[in-house]
């Protein structure tokens, strides 16, 4: 008598699909349902780990937006610390899903919070972007404006994006109790005050997670009723976990919770989609080492492995030398002349500048020696 497993593909069994496959290629482990081509207008937020879709998709040639370029004169280095062409507007990153849903409700109100400027050493911080500025601003009015100006050109982003790709990061997030509000790094790290009054820790739990990608998605589809989603879960593990137990137990709670609710939305969602780069890089049966020493740094032949997958599925191939794309005068938008501040010539930081991806979760690094210390 036939049954279910009769006719299935090679794909579906571990021995031909893991065991037997092409494990440079994985046929049949990534099929996506999204389109992707060189025409498509793409935007990329998310975590760390995402700040290396952007290049990958401009050297094959694609459309990758991006709304708030560095000023003309500003050196690569010094535009990385200061938060520009990590992703296609100026969010720094985006680690959770409330985070990005929180986003998407400010800029659809249209106006940037007063309550959530930080004040460290008499410099001023956006909260929800507290290193895009490393070295903080004068005055509270002048991040306020440079906010708006963000929450401006985002909402420009979202209208003409075909395609978002985001990645997810970690469900363990600071709160402020009265909003309500998710934010990227725990108050104290980067700038600000803790107050365990005000500031609540938060682990997202999956029904958590999968109801702010339906939302997000709705709140997508405000902006542009036509934008796909492409999810993603980052495979850097937590830097430290403030929700007690082992970090290790925590990244692994944390990931699996981010893996199910994207693979639930993914496939109950027309027009979303997810890329299975936390497989490729995580998964025992890729083989090879692709973290650096620290066990957390994804390897630069890691991110060619996912960046060689994911565009091979979509018919893409990365470009190199002369053929490798890059943006027109027509892609550039000058920094407009209401901000100077922007356009100073700053040092860069040489402790940021090593790392291919910036990440604020780093900054949680120096506190370790004190932890071990006590």
């Amino acid at each position: 008598m036939p049954h279910p497993y009769t006719d299935l593909p090679a794909q579906a069994f571990w021995r031909t699909g893991v065991v037997r496959t092409d494990r440079d290629t994985w046929p049949g482990l990534y099929v996506p349902k999204v389109t992707l081509t060189q025409d498509t207008r793409i935007a990329t937020f998310g975590s760390c780990f995402a700040q290396h879709l952007g290049p990958a998709l401009r050297a094959a040639g694609c459309t990758v937006l991006d709304v708030e370029p560095a000023p003309r004169a500003m050196t690569d280095d010094v535009a990385r610390r200061f938060g520009y062409g990590q992703f296609s507007a100026r969010t720094g990153n985006i680690y959770t899903t409330r985070q990005l849903l929180d986003l998407l409700r400010e800029i659809a109100a249209g106006a940037a919070d007063p309550r959530f400027v930080w004040e460290q050493a008499g410099r001023f911080h956006d909260a929800f972007r507290p290193t895009v500025e490393p070295d903080g601003l004068e005055t509270q009015d002048e991040v306020l404006l440079h906010r708006d100006y963000h929450l401006e050109r985002t909402a420009q982003l979202l209208r003409q994006t075909d395609v978002l790709v985001f990645t997810l990061g970690q469900t363990e997030t600071w709160v402020d109790r009265p909003s309500g509000r998710a934010l990227p790094v725990c108050p104290g790290v980067v700038a600000g005050v803790f107050k365990p009054a005000v500031h609540q820790l938060v682990t997202l739990t999956h029904a958590e997670v999968l109801d702010d990608l339906m939302r997000i998605r709705a709140m997508l589809q405000r902006f542009n009723p036509g934008m796909k989603l492409v999810l993603s879960v980052s495979p850097v593990p937590l830097t430290a976990t403030a929700a007690g137990g082992h970090v290790l137990t925590a990244s692994s709670l944390s990931k699996a919770t981010l893996r199910a609710a994207a693979g639930e939305c993914a496939a109950g969602v027309a027009g979303v989609d997810y890329v299975p780069s936390y497989e490729l890089i995580t998964h025992p049966a890729m083989g090879g080492t692709w973290f650096e020493p620290n066990l957390r740094t994804v390897s630069p032949a890691a991110v060619a492995r996912v960046m060689a997958l994911f565009l091979a599925a979509h018919g893409l191939q990365t470009a190199t030398g002369a053929d490798a794309a890059t943006p027109s005068d027509a892609d550039i938008v000058d920094f407009p002349p209401s901000l100077p501040s922007l356009n100073d010539a700053h040092e860069p930081d040489p402790g940021l500048a090593d790392h291919s991806a910036q990440c604020d979760e780093l900054l949680l690094d120096a506190f370790a020696p004190i932890a071990v210390a006590r």
